[in-house]
Order: C-alpha cells, then structure tokens, then sequence
C-alpha cells in the first residue's frame, strides 16, 4: 500500500499476513476489553447481526485492514457507500435501510453526519458503535455523535496508525474515550510505543517528541525498494513515525504535530511539496508554501500562501484553476494568501511554516463543500 513521505513522492509500504492477522488480534483484544466495562452496551437491531457501513475507500488501512477485514473475520456484513463525494444523505438513508450497527471513517464523516439538515428524517438507532481515525478529532465531535446517537454509549472509538503498521497502533475507546475524548488512546496489545528526542533518547512523560513504534503490525520488509527510506525511517527495529506527541502517565498517547510535511484533509493525505512544485510552475509564481490550517470538519484545509510576480494580473481564482488542472480536487488549496513581500525564512533558507498558519481573515477561501 503507498502512502506520501517527507518528499511528496509515494513509498510503496509492504504488507504481510503476520501484520494484518497481528492487527485483527490487537482489534478483538482492545475490542473485548472496552465491552467488557461497558455490560450495558445495546445489543444491535436486527437479532444481534453486525453491519459495518464502510465510507473510505478500500486502499486506506483504516478500510482495507481495519473495517473489511474486521467484518469479514466476525461474519459481519459490510455495506459499502458508493464511490464519489460523500453524501450525509445518502449515508443515513443506508445506515437506515441496511439496519448499519457501526460507522467509522474520518471525524469528517462523522461532523458531516451529526450536522447534516435532515438528520432527524432518517431511524439511524441501530448504530451502536462509532469509530474514526486517519485525523485528530475535536472533544466537540465526541459530545455531537453522544447527542444525536443515544444508543452509542459505550460504543465510541478513535485510533491512531499508519499504512507503515498495518492500521491500528493505539485505540481509545468506551469510557477510556470520554474521560480523554482528546486522546488517541493507549497502545494496543502487542505494539510499543516511545515518544524520542532529537538523539533517540526516550523523553520523560508529558514532554512531546517524535512517536516510534515497535510490533509485529510493523512493516518487517520495510519499503518496496527503497533501502534510502528504510534506512532513515527505523532504529532496531522501531519504526520512525514522522508524527509528534506526547504520553500522559497513563500510558495516553496524544498528537501534537506533524514532523512530515503532509496536511490531512478530510482523512487524506497531501503532501504540501506537490502542492507548492505545481504553483512554483506556474510563471507568476516568485515563492510558494502549502500548510494545514484547521478546519472544524475536515480537519484541516489546504492553504497557500504565494508571492508574485511585481505587476502580476494574477489572482486567487486563477492560481485555485491552475492548480486544478494538475492536482486532485482534494489537493487544489481551499485558502490563498498574495503577498508582495517574501515568505518568512530561517537562518537556513527554510520557509517558517508555523508564521504562516495564521487565522481566517488573511486569505481568501473557496467552496469546501466536497470532501
């Protein structure tokens, strides 16, 4: 399965039986002990029958390894959405035909359910599981899907993991979830995790770092032909997220920021470097950055921030259409920002990235209607 590295060019990630047969022993095991403190949990509609509604698609791990092959293993039904813009609609309408028990995805699957207009036409109270990861979710969310779906309880779960390890790396669920909504949980069974410093060395508890992690989920045949990235990417065996966070006392992993240079839109994710190499091509374009700004239901959005040409006609629009015709819909940046004098640097020539987040009010925003 390929997944965006610190270059922007895809890195093919090798999957063997061990790992994915690895991650469905963690699920029913992280699985088992959630339910097991939650005896009140509703049973399912429909006599007991399982029914996983899957929304990503099936070369994600999230829906590949996680939810198909999970279903598949239990004797589940899988009820599969059609390809194309997700429609809250269209979902519900399903999960209310087809009787779904479970919903997962992206948080932004979930925000687009929970506040969708016509939430209240549809019978969605067979759900009683809710699962999400590929993003951080806000606490908001958690107490949204406890509002609009009652039979849930119990039943809500986040995850954090990578195509590298096969899907699930450490899980949040039940009660665990809603006394740390802002968590991604602790590391499932047979995984182990260390939050490092520059050096390698382990930092003490609630001080972030990059997030390594160890286990038979691991990728063991590292990346499909590329020793350089193999190289870089594991020590003795621990692999080397590019992610940044940090560990309560409780074992609790939480994300703090990424040390790849990827924005996750809506679960997807882009490389900014592809984004900003197609507006470097464009002839108005002096300098160029991409960065993840927040966004209440995707997570993040694309925004850009360009410095053109002196006496350059062009404008936002112009560069969002350029983009378009070279880059995935998702990719092409919802928010530009022109500005006439450089972008900030480094002593070393680096863009600071972190100056150019800024708020709302500097950059002009596109329609963000399609996921």
């Amino acid at each position: 399965m390929y997944t965006s590295g610190t270059t922007g060019q895809p890195k093919g990630a090798t999957v063997t039986h061990r790992q994915v047969l690895a991650n469905l022993a963690n699920i029913f095991c992280a699985g088992l002990a959630a339910a097991a403190r939650e005896p009140s949990a509703p049973e399912p509609a429909g006599g007991g029958k399982q029914a996983s509604l899957l929304v990503v698609p099936l070369f994600h791990v999230t829906g590949c390894f996680a939810t198909m092959v999970t279903a598949h293993a239990t004797g589940a039904k899988l009820v599969l959405m059609p390809p194309g813009r997700f429609d809250p609609d269209v979902a519900m309408a399903t999960i209310e035909r087809e009787r779904v028990t479970t919903v997962g995805g992206v948080p932004t699957v979930m925000w687009r359910i929970v506040e969708a207009p016509d939430f209240d036409r549809y019978d969605l109270s067979s759900v009683t599981r809710v699962s999400y990861g590929g993003a951080p979710a806000a606490p908001e969310l958690v107490a949204r899907i406890a509002e609009r779906f009652p039979n849930v309880r119990g039943g809500l779960a986040t995850a954090y993991g990578l195509t590298e390890t096969a899907s699930v790396a450490t899980l949040n669920a039940g009660a665990d979830y809603l006394a740390h909504p802002d968590s991604v949980g602790r590391a499932v069974p047979t995984v182990e995790l260390r939050v490092v410093g520059p050096s390698g060395e382990d930092l003490p508890v609630g001080e972030a770092g990059e997030i390594w992690i160890k286990g038979p989920t691991v990728m063991s045949h590292g990346y499909w032909r590329r020793p350089d990235a193999n190289a870089e990417s594991f020590t003795d065996g621990w692999f080397h997220t590019g992610d940044i966070g940090r560990l309560d006392e409780d074992g609790f992993l939480y994300l703090v920021d990424r040390a790849k240079d990827v924005v996750i839109r809506g679960g997807e994710n882009i490389s900014s470097v592809e984004v900003e190499h197609v507006l470097f091509s464009h002839p108005d374009v002096l300098d160029a950055a991409v960065v993840g700004v927040p966004h209440r239901e995707l997570g993040e959005q694309v925004k850009a921030v360009v410095q053109l040409r002196p006496g350059s006609a062009t404008g936002v629009e112009d560069l969002r259409a350029f983009c378009a015709e070279h880059l995935a819909d998702f990719k092409v940046p919802e928010l530009v920002e022109l500005r006439d004098e450089p972008l900030p640097r480094n002593p070393a020539g680096k863009v600071l990235k972190r100056q150019l987040r800024g708020g709302e009010t500097s950059f002009a925003a596109a329609d963000d209607s399609a996921l």
